[in-house]
């Protein structure tokens, strides 16, 4: 699975307005369900929350990737948050984070989720993909940023 396929610019929020890893979880779920069409947000919260009380998934300097398992989606999708100010998010480092990557799937779908996963976590070793995401003004820069990337990576040049 690519990212390009998950965080495609509709699934990306820039300039999120939280203030807090709640609120955080909240605005990307739901800008998540408007693009969506899911009504019920709830089962999507609870499963991130869920997931976050046994481990703050602030992971990097600045970055998270909140995740959850949920029969509500049929896939692994998610939405990219790009916070400018910094959110309050109880990080393992202690820092505030700017680039949020919710992933959501399906409870029965362990392997496309952790190969995502691992995906994005190869991407997030390159201090150039957090800075130049982090300065993106909009979604479909933003995107473009993921593509560059990812395509660097699959050709082996990261």
């Amino acid at each position: 699975m690519f990212l390009k396929d998950v965080y495609r610019p509709e699934f990306i929020k820039v300039n999120l307005e939280a203030e807090d890893k709640e609120e955080a979880f909240e605005e990307l779920v739901d800008h998540f369900c408007g693009v969506s069409g899911i009504k019920n947000r709830q089962p999507l919260l609870k499963a991130i929350q869920e997931r976050e009380a046994k481990m703050s998934t602030g992971i990097k300097k600045g970055i998270a990737i909140p995740h959850g398992k949920t029969n509500t989606v049929d896939r692994v999708c998610g939405v990219l948050g790009i916070s400018k100010k910094g959110i309050d998010y109880d990080a393992l480092d202690g820092n505030p984070v700017h680039l949020l990557f919710l992933i959501l799937a399906p409870e029965k779908d362990s392997e496309t989720h952790l190969r995502l996963l691992k995906r994005l976590a190869t991407l997030l070793d390159d201090p150039q993909f957090y800075t130049e995401l982090a300065l993106q003004p909009g979604a479909q820069d933003a995107y473009e940023i993921i593509k560059k990337y990812e395509e660097m990576l699959v050709a082996g040049s990261i």
